[in-house]
């Protein structure tokens, strides 16, 4: 995996990372990536930065297939209303440069993607959360902004999970027929996160 640190335009202090296969000539994968996956960490108050385990794993996964990943931090904390705008800026980065853009989201993360996603034009074409805050604010509801993602969806979940407000979201994506994965994992899925990139990363490779 190439990593090359890099600055998402914007009218605020975004930085990012992107991820890229290795460069293998005998490998089909080893052109230069199609398609991208903005990765957007957890919370930024409780230590959530692009490095999050889960991103890498995901990430990781994503280059075996071909795909690049995009794993950027927030700005200055601004209640989600700043970080979903770097969300956005970070998908309009990715969209001038690569055919096919997902997104994913872990945590407070999960919400921004999803709030991210349905209020950007394109839209991305596929988005995959893991372990989902609901809801960030009154008009930061991600469970209702999962009715304005028009493209591919998929929740990940852990049954033991008690930090996240997830079941709002998890119930409203199964309600309107979006693919969900239930696992026995807490939060923070330890010692999972192989699964978790298998997961998500089949889902986004399948459809980007």
């Amino acid at each position: 995996m190439n990593s090359e640190d890099l600055p998402i335009p914007g009218a605020r202090d975004v930085r990012a990372t992107l991820d890229t296969p290795d460069d293998d000539p005998d490998a089909p994968e080893s052109a230069d990536p199609e398609a991208v996956v903005v990765a957007c960490p957890p919370h930024p108050q409780h230590r959530g930065h692009r490095g999050d385990k889960r991103l890498v794993a995901v990430s990781e996964a994503l280059n075996e297939a071909g795909i690049a990943c995009l794993r950027f931090d927030y700005g200055d904390w601004d209640e989600g209303y700043g970080e979903r705008e770097d969300a956005r800026n970070a998908l309009r980065w990715a969209r001038e440069r690569y055919d096919r853009v997902g997104i994913f989201g872990f945590s407070f993360g999960g919400a921004i993607a999803t709030l991210a996603a349905a209020t950007t034009d394109p839209q991305p074409d596929a988005v995959a959360l893991l372990a989902p805050a609901s809801r960030l604010a009154d008009d930061l509801d991600a469970a209702e902004a999962l009715a304005d993602v028009t493209g591919p969806l998929l929740v990940v979940y852990g049954t033991r999970d008690d930090t996240a407000d997830w079941k709002p979201l998890v119930q409203r994506a199964e309600a309107s027929g979006r693919e969900t994965v239930e696992m026995s994992a807490d939060h923070f899925f330890v010692g999972q996160h192989g699964k978790v990139a298998d997961a998500v990363g089949e889902f986004l490779i399948r459809e980007l």
